[in-house]
């Protein structure tokens, strides 16, 4: 079943907008940059420093249970070391940089594909004709899944999302249940026939004789939906009404598309996936000069660190020669996100075909743009986002 639960928004002397919580941010980051919310029951860190020290301090703010009794709360990204760079070696081999590369023809041959669907309309919108289908294939092709079997993935991680946006509120995760018992008989099957995908890869992978189990597994899985899909969605769609907010920016990724690397790293600054990371406090802590007891539940805000003046200049203006390799938006030291090198791929790639093959690509001005930042502060995106372009002629 689909959760639904209405949380009011947080209360300041700046109101915090969802759709443009930044002005809030900063407020924070002056004001209170180590907040405490009454209904969400949670902690919020907002400064650059503060946050990458409560990263890179596992003894003092954990991942551990720091999401929930559920398959993610079981998964290698809710693990401290030591026990987290073992299973982190096991699941990288499954990611490896060549089997990262090895994907690269066939993302370019989604992304023209799905541009070949829409060139002659001279509309498109990116979110539904572009950026959920192309990571939804990508991975349902890493899984060995079938393609009918994509818009279950895109109901299975937003409801997963929903549940990560109020973990602090409920104790059960139905979504994460489904999705892992649906994995069961591809893991079983691949068990006894190995296929050229990421199930056996994870079934095959082994440090010091240790494999990973079958609920491992399942948790790995749900972990690279959730990672895999939605943050590469939400990256290009972000990426996009950023570049729209200002056509200078297009028409200078369209002259220098060498520049595009860069520009995601900016964008991955400037409006990141994921807002937010959360931990608990494993012992009594002293962050940001504020006391926090042991037992409780911390969100370090990413997005508000990554537009932190103290670390980035000017951090409120999209700069896509900036260099903004500092960035924390996926996450920081040994938790650093293993797929990483996979989203920065499909981005590079979709961004750059699509301004090479839509020319004149903007905003529908007659259509609206929706923007969300969840309750809980963990993920922003552009959920729908009409654009306009010149026609090809077939």
């Amino acid at each position: 079943m689909a959760i639904e639960m209405q949380i009011e928004p947080f209360q300041s002397e700046v109101a915090y907008d969802p759709a443009n919580p930044y002005p809030w941010y900063r407020f924070m980051r002056d004001t209170d940059p180590v907040h405490f919310d009454e209904q969400m029951r949670m902690w919020y860190v907002f400064r650059y420093e503060d946050v990458q020290l409560a990263a890179h301090d596992y003894k003092t703010f954990t991942a551990e249970g720091s999401k929930g009794d559920s398959y993610l709360g079981s998964s290698f990204l809710s693990m401290d070391p030591p026990r987290h760079r073992k299973y982190r070696a096991l699941v990288s081999q499954a990611f490896t940089p060549r089997s990262i590369t090895q994907l690269e023809p066939r993302i370019v041959a989604i992304v023209n594909r799905l541009i070949d669907a829409v060139a002659d309309t001279g509309r498109i919108d990116i979110v539904a004709d572009f950026a959920f289908p192309l990571p939804a294939t990508v991975i349902s092709e890493l899984f060995g899944v079938p393609s009918s079997d994509h818009d279950y993935f895109k109901q299975m991680s937003d409801r997963t999302m929903a549940e990560i946006e109020i973990l602090t509120l409920i104790s059960e995760f139905p979504a994460q249940n489904e999705l892992a018992a649906y994995l069961l008989p591809l893991i079983e099957e691949r068990r006894k026939q190995p296929a050229d995908d990421l199930i056996s890869s994870l079934i095959q992978a082994e440090v010091d004789g240790e494999r990973l189990s079958t609920y491992d597994i399942q948790a790995t899985c749900v972990l690279v939906l959730l990672a895999g899909y939605e943050t590469t969605t939400t990256l290009i769609s972000n990426a996009l009404f950023s570049f729209t907010e200002q056509p200078e920016v297009l028409d200078d990724l369209r002259a220098n598309p060498e520049l595009m690397p860069g520009a995601i790293e900016e964008i991955l600054r400037y409006r990141p996936p994921v807002t937010g990371i959360p931990r608990m406090t494993a012992v009594d802590a002293v962050i940001g000069g504020t006391t926090i007891k042991a037992g409780n539940m911390v969100n370090l805000q990413l997005a508000s660190a990554n537009r932190d003046e103290r670390m980035f200049p000017d951090p409120d203006r999209l700069d896509i020669r900036r260099n903004a390799g500092q960035h924390v938006a996926f996450g920081h030291s040994f938790h650093f996100c293993l797929g990483a090198p996979l989203a920065r791929l499909e981005g590079k790639i979709a961004l750059t075909t699509l301004l090479q093959r839509l020319p004149g690509l903007r905003r529908d001005p007659e259509q609206p743009v929706q923007l969300m930042v969840g309750p809980g502060g963990f993920f922003q995106g552009t959920k729908r986002l009409p654009m306009l372009f010149t026609p090809q002629a077939r």
